[in-house]
């Protein structure tokens, strides 16, 4: 098959479903639903009714959900994914590139084990996919300050939008032209050479509406070989042709970044600015295993584009969806000399139907829907040389496709609710080895001297395709009912079906910190090793107990969850203690709990307040090897207070604490951990004019020295370069202007 095959089965559709698209906006109803709320519509010429609507569905939702409302954005020009989700109980947020908006985000443990973080989540734009066909994703690309609002489905309550995974899924809703009309502009910039601006342009027509938008940022970065950038354009188009809405959008992002990469303990106490420079040999031992960053200099490259249509027909209690959207991402991932350049190309095309029938409340009587996506994607692999691309030594085609189908309903019982639901999961995943060599070239660097090359090897080479299916029902069943005004209670039983992506089936694996894939050696060139692993992997299972209670009781509000996950198959990314990659595993069994808190209220008339606390305790289960071990890489204790005190009414002060307490281990088998801190973030905003307002802030006002984050790996030993450092005191000035 030659290299322009990928695209024939995604051009095949394209003229099919944009036809039905096209058809479907000449006979639906006058309403578009980008949220992914259950039955959720946007009525064109009543804004304040749709998001009181949206609003009331996700409080009726029986399951752990939060609606972040940003109509009104205020804060940085370009806020951070931090920024946005560090207030939501359940989303940890973690740094994980020193300070860049590339972050380790997990919710209940879901793909904790990689590195970063690339499975576990669906995340969606306007209630479209952004991940691959596979489920991977790049958090990098999501830009939460061009969103109106953000939908957070923990676990089950995302089963109805095909997002069957531990973690569940959060949704980036963009506001439109009548949301957003006229200019908007906002600017930013701050310590570590931080630049930021965003616009957008919405117009409000009689019959459509048109929004356009942007956003670049960049910054040098707290530490060295630390600088980013992210520039995003995109926008919509709302047609209402006879009784149709129909929303076309589009993206694209262009995002690069270094990978500062992790440093020893001591390093993050003394120099946190600095990077790693790979193990010493000390008696003929190497000490401080980890990457040598100055001479790999690991980064990113990636760039995306996707387009969608959705289509939303409501004709009295009856609401039909239709979706499409097709994406084209070109990823490119320097990792250390160990792993070596990850060059990624590929299509994806993802399909959506969505029915439900409206009864008396909230949320449907009956719904039911269907998500398929299907993704081809060419990899070519190279060494990693001083960070330029060296010897070639591996090219794949990797196909994908996911399939769930759901059907639901919410039935009332007297004082209850009941819903039940079901859904139907497939998944396949096919690479195939276009590498025609018999060897596959290995290189390798002195360790005594690791500026200096050794000479090349060559180790047979072994083929690298499989060809992987994976099916699975997911019931799920909640009862809800409503224990006094203004309250909301519901506890659920649910399982959940997570397929490996082809990062977990097809991994680079016998390198060092000296040499690359297949030579554990590096001074041996000649000994024959493994350069890849394709382990045959289960598909992960979960069966999950629920129970929630949010509410409001005069100036207090509250959301509270409790749950106990028990997981067979957990797919778990090793490392060794260099930080090299191992073969993706499935654990025997484990157990995820935790408790999701969230509340907020008037303290006085002037100052308000709100409190996130997540806990959580990941946990193996009667492992041959761990024991009852906690998982690595998940603190225990998450805690976020945010005070806002409004002396006056254009001003704005507000004082953040971010504590993690206790420690949390850095490997599986529990002998390294990272310790806890707390950060204090200082900010204040005012309004100069209705239409213009300057925000000020200092984050770690105290200039703590911490690690945000670690490498997750199963085996540590002390002395390793395992900490991501968290980033010292910044200051922010920015301004944001309405025309």
């Amino acid at each position: 098959m030659d290299a322009d095959d990928k695209t024939k089965p995604l051009a095949r559709m394209i003229p099919v479903l944009s036809g039905l698209a096209a058809g479907l906006s000449l006979q639906a109803g006058a309403a578009l639903a980008q949220s992914a709320a259950p039955g959720a519509v946007i009525v064109l010429d009543e804004i304040e009714i749709r998001a009181d609507t949206t609003a009331r569905r996700f409080e009726a939702t029986p399951g752990a959900v939060t609606l972040i409302d940003r109509s009104e954005p205020v804060g940085e020009a370009a806020p951070t994914l931090a920024d946005t989700l560090s207030e939501v109980p359940g989303v940890v947020v973690q740094e994980f590139f020193g300070g860049n908006d590339q972050p380790r985000i997990q919710i209940r443990g879901a793909g904790l084990q990689q590195n970063p973080a690339e499975r576990g989540l669906l995340i969606l734009q306007d209630g479209m996919p952004v991940n691959r066909a596979d489920g991977s994703y790049v958090v990098g690309l999501a830009a939460p300050g061009q969103a109106e609002s953000i939908e957070v489905f923990r676990g089950a309550a995302a089963n109805r939008i095909g997002a069957n995974v531990l973690g569940g899924a959060i949704n980036f809703a963009s506001p439109s032209g009548v949301t957003a009309p006229g200019l908007r502009l906002s600017f930013g910039g701050g310590s570590f050479g931080r630049g930021e601006v965003a616009g957008s342009y919405g117009i409000d027509g009689e019959r459509a509406d048109v929004l356009l938008r942007f956003e670049h940022a960049q910054k040098d970065g707290y530490r060295d070989h630390n600088g980013s950038r992210r520039s995003g354009i995109g926008g919509n188009v709302t047609l209402q042709t006879g009784e149709a809405v129909t929303r076309l959008f589009f993206s694209h992002t262009d995002l690069e970044f270094d990978v500062a990469g992790p440093l020893t303990w001591d390093a993050v106490r003394n120099d946190p600015e600095s990077n790693h420079a790979g193990p010493v040999i000390v008696g003929g031992a190497p000490v401080g295993p980890g990457p040598n960053v100055p001479r790999d200099r690991p980064r990113r490259d990636t760039r995306q584009t996707l387009a969608g249509a959705r289509t939303t027909l409501e004709r009295g209690a009856d609401i039909y969806d239709f979706g499409l959207s097709l994406s084209r991402t070109d990823d490119s991932f320097a990792f250390p000399i160990s792993s070596g350049f990850r060059d990624t190309e590929g299509s994806d095309a993802t399909l959506t139907a969505r029915y439900s029938r409206m009864g008396e409340g909230e949320l449907p009587l009956f719904e039911t829907g269907l998500t398929w996506s299907f993704g081809k994607a060419d990899r070519d692999y190279f060494h990693n040389l001083g960070g330029a691309r060296g010897p070639a030594f591996g090219r794949n085609r990797l196909t994908a496709d996911t399939l769930s189908i759901f059907a639901g309903g919410n039935l009332p019982l007297g004082g209850f609710t009941l819903s039940p639901s079901i859904a139907f999961n497939h998944a396949s995943r096919e690479s195939e080895d276009r590498w025609g060599a018999a060897t596959r070239p290995t290189v390798g660097y002195s360790p005594m001297n690791p500026g200096m090359r050794l000479p090349d090897g060559a180790v047979p080479a072994v083929s690298t395709s499989y060809d992987r299916s994976y099916s699975g029902f997911t019931p799920a069943l909640a009862l809800s009912w409503t224990p006094a005004e203004g309250q909301f209670a519901w506890i659920s039983l649910a399982r959940g079906f997570e397929p490996p992506t082809h990062d977990d089936l097809l991994g680079t694996v016998g390198g060092t910190p000296n040499s690359g894939p297949g030579r554990p050696n590096p001074a041996d060139p000649a000994a024959p090793a493994a350069m890849f692993a394709t382990p045959d992997l289960e598909a992960q299972t979960s069966t999950t107990l629920e129970l929630g209670w949010r509410g409001t009781w005069q100036r207090l509000s509250w959301d509270a969850t409790l749950y106990h996950a028990r997981l067979k198959n957990e797919l778990l990314s090793l490392r060794d203690v260099t930080g090299a990659t191992l073969a993706s595993v499935n654990a025997g069994r484990t157990r995820h709990s935790g408790a999701e808190l969230g509340l907020s209220g008037e303290l006085t008339e002037t100052l308000a307040a709100r409190l996130a606390w997540t806990w959580q305790d990941f946990r193996f289960d009667d492992d041959p090897l761990r024991g009852d071990n906690r998982i690595a890489g998940a603190p225990r204790n998450v805690i976020s207070l945010v005070l806002d005190w409004r002396p006056v009414e254009r001003l704005v002060l507000t004082g953040k604490l971010h504590w993690v307490p206790g420690r949390t281990p850095v490997d599986n088998m529990n002998t390294v951990f990272n310790d806890s801190y707390a950060l204090l973030d200082l900010g204040a905003e005012y309004a100069l004019t209705p239409n213009a307002a300057v925000h000020v802030q200092v984050t770690n006002l105290t200039d703590e020295r911490y690690a945000a984050s670690t490498l997750v790996v199963d085996q540590a030993m002390a002395g390793q370069a395992a900490f991501i450092p968290g980033e010292g005191r910044a200051f922010y000035l920015g301004t944001r202007l309405r025309f």
